[in-house]
Order: structure tokens, then C-alpha cells, then sequence
């Protein structure tokens, strides 16, 4: 049976060792991602903000083109579908990162 010296190097080395994989978000159809440096949370949420940002704008901007005559139906339905499962995504992270506040809130010292 392993001491607990050894179990606690052995957890403190697993953790450093995954403390320094970066996060990075993975791309899907060829889309341009900004991708977290170093890992950071912060900036991962960040770029995914901005990323819904700018998803948002280009279907604004496509069905502006759309009601001018100048864009496909087709182009238009899915940035719109882009955009809205972004936003989708957006509010799921921010409900679950109020959740675990709210958590750790409730823990008692």
C-alpha cells in the first residue's frame, strides 16, 4: 500500500502536468478561431464573447442583404442559425458559472 507522501506527489505532479496544457477551443468548419494564449479562462471566454459578437453582426448584415435582394435566403438562415446557437451557448456558460458562484457561495467554512 502506497504512503501518502507518494499519493500526494503523485496528485501535485498530475496537476502541474495538466495546469500546463493550454484550453483551446476546437474549430469546426473551417472557421477562424481565436485561440486562448497560455490557457487563460479569462481570455477563452473572452473570444468566445467577441466570437458571438461578430457571428451576431454578420447576420445582421446578411439579412439586411437579404431584405435589399442581395443576399440568398440560405446564406441568411444559417448565419442566423450561427449566431443564435452562439448566443445559446453564451447564456448556457454563463448560467453554469453563476450556478457554481452560487455553490461555493453556499459552502460552509
Amino acid at each position: 500500500m502506497p504512503d501518502i507522501n507518494s499519493n500526494i506527489a503523485s496528485a501535485l505532479s498530475a496537476y502541474q502536468t495538466a495546469n500546463s496544457v493550454p484550453v483551446s477551443p476546437r474549430a469546426s468548419d473551417n472557421d477562424a478561431v481565436d485561440i486562448a494564449p497560455q490557457g487563460m479562462f479569462k481570455e477563452m471566454i473572452k473570444s468566445s464573447i467577441e466570437q458571438t459578437i461578430d457571428d451576431s453582426r454578420k447576420a445582421e448584415e446578411l439579412s439586411k442583404q437579404a431584405i435589399a435582394g442581395k443576399a440568398d435566403m440560405r446564406d441568411v438562415v444559417a448565419a442566423v442559425t450561427n449566431a443564435e446557437m452562439a448566443l445559446q451557448t453564451v447564456v448556457a456558460v454563463r448560467d453554469s458559472v453563476i450556478k457554481a458562484y452560487q455553490e461555493v457561495m453556499r459552502m460552509q467554512i
